[in-house]
């Protein structure tokens, strides 16, 4: 039963994985997605990506991190899978559900799913060409428009000779709105029955954790948004699971948390990036944390990095008291 930190763009970054794979509960992380479009991508750009890379491709707690690829081209996706996987990465992610606009016009991402064949072709271009020894797996929502391909498009992938598939639960056309059709992905465990599959969609508790499970009939689960709003969520499920006490986390516990969330964008992104990655989680938390929505209003309009701290700190204040 695996918890897997699922890619997001922009926001589960190698700083994120770093902070959320720490708290614990984590069993795998799988990177953004690194975009092919036409060539070998340099070594430099997949240790940009994943600096985890020399790290043995495992964050700093020892969680593995798998690598995702982006693009249409078989021969080209295969070509830099080969590249990750020499690199050390110890697993090549294949993404068949951003629903962004310009990755799609691109040919990329969740509009490949009207097309079962092409993503077949990819599937096992790079299947073919990565040792056996690294798996390599797919993750796709239910459709581009509509559902109607979804068992086909399973189905291409576990053709194509794929190790596993992580099932987002709703279209593109969908989006991130609620609800995830877990149910679909029962029926596609039932079309594909030879794979591992994972599910994934509208898990924020553990409520919805439990259900999910049982609505999909996944023992692995992948979590995106869920463990972004509360980054101790995948340890307090594998903690229940195991009959152990909860223990969440409270604000005063996530503020060293935080602030060395921030202390590492300083160091490792431009300035002017720094305030909006803040900014981003912190409305994230608000879900789960009434204390980020006052904090999110205090540094809303701060772009200092020595204001910021200053916030931060003085966001420390009363639970020293």
């Amino acid at each position: 039963m695996k918890i897997i930190l699922a890619p997001m763009e922009g926001v589960v970054d190698p700083v994120m994985r770093d902070v959320l794979t720490r708290i614990g509960g984590i069993d795998l992380c799988v990177t953004e997605f690194v975009r092919i479009s036409d060539r070998l991508l340099p070594e430099h750009v997949y240790y940009r990506l994943a600096p985890e890379l020399r790290n043995g491709g495992r964050t700093e707690a020892g969680v593995p991190v798998v690598v995702q690829l982006l693009g249409s081209d078989p021969a080209l996706m295969a070509e830099n899978a080969v590249r990750a996987a020499q690199l050390g990465a110890p697993g090549i992610d294949l993404n068949f559900g951003c629903p962004a606009k310009t990755v799609n016009k691109n040919r990329g991402g969740a509009v490949l799913l009207d097309t079962p064949d092409d993503i077949h072709a990819i599937v096992a271009a790079v299947r073919k060409a990565v040792p056996s020894s690294v798996p390599v797996t797919a993750k796709m929502r239910l459709g581009n428009q509509d559902k109607a391909l979804a068992l086909d498009n399973a189905r291409a992938i576990r053709d194509a000779g794929a190790d596993g598939l992580a099932v987002h639960a709703r279209t593109k056309r969908e989006g991130y709105r609620p609800p995830a059709h877990w149910e679909w992905i029962a029926r596609i465990r039932e079309a594909v029955p030879e794979i591992p599959l994972t599910a994934n969609g509208e898990v924020w508790s553990w409520d919805d954790y439990c259900r999910c499970r049982e609505a999909s009939g996944c023992d692995d689960v992948m979590i995106g948004r869920g463990l972004v709003s509360r980054p101790d969520l995948a340890r307090s499920i594998s903690r229940r699971l195991a009959g152990e006490p909860e223990q969440a986390l409270d604000w005063p516990q996530l503020q060293p948390v935080l602030r060395g969330y921030f202390e590492r964008m300083v160091r490792e992104m431009a300035p002017g990036y720094v305030h909006g990655r803040l900014k981003q989680w912190l409305n994230q938390m608000k879900r789960h944390y009434p204390e980020a929505e006052t904090l999110f209003g205090e540094i809303k309009r701060l772009r200092d990095i020595d204001a910021l701290r200053q916030a931060l700190a003085g966001a420390e204040e009363p639970a020293a008291a």
